[in-house]
C-alpha cells in the first residue's frame, strides 16, 4: 500500500512554514489590494466613470483587477505616490518657515545672555562685549 505523503502536512515543521508563508502571501495580497484602491481614489488624471469603472473591476474580480491595475499603471502608480510625498513635504517645509518667521525677535535678555555666553568663552573681548552690549541696550 503506498499512501500519499503530503510533506506540508506529515512534518510539522514544515507545515508551520507553510502555514506562515500563506499567511505572509494573504498580508501581501491585502496591502496591494488597498494601495491600488487608495492611488484609484487619489489619481486626479481618472475621470470619475474611469474610477468607477476600476473600482468595480477590482472588486467583482480582485485577483485578476489588480493585477490589471498594476500592469496598466503601475508606473504612474509610484510617480504620483512620490509627487504626492514630495508636496507634502513642501508643505511642511513652508509651515516651518512660516511659524519661524512669526516669532518674535529674541529680547534684549536673551541677546544679552548670549553676549555674556560668548564673553565668557572667550570668543569675544570685552571692549567687544561691551559695544555689543550698547547696541542691545539702545
Amino acid at each position: 500500500m503506498a499512501a500519499n505523503t503530503y510533506l506540508a502536512y506529515d512534518y510539522p515543521l514544515l507545515s508551520a512554514f507553510w502555514t506562515m508563508l500563506i499567511f505572509f502571501l494573504w498580508i501581501m495580497w491585502f496591502i496591494l489590494l488597498f494601495r491600488v484602491v487608495f492611488d484609484i481614489f487619489r489619481d486626479d488624471s481618472l475621470s470619475g466613470w474611469a474610477k468607477a469603472a476600476w473600482l468595480l473591476f477590482v472588486i467583482v474580480v480582485p485577483f485578476v483587477g489588480v493585477l490589471a491595475y498594476v500592469i496598466a499603471r503601475g508606473r504612474s502608480m509610484g510617480s504620483r505616490e512620490l509627487a504626492r510625498a514630495q508636496a507634502q513635504r513642501e508643505e511642511f517645509d513652508k509651515y516651518i518657515r512660516d511659524t519661524a518667521a512669526q516669532q518674535a525677535p529674541p529680547s534684549s535678555v536673551d541677546q544679552l545672555a548670549k553676549l555674556s555666553e560668548i564673553r565668557a568663552r572667550g570668543d569675544i573681548t570685552e571692549e567687544e562685549f561691551q559695544r555689543a552690549k550698547e547696541k542691545v541696550l539702545s
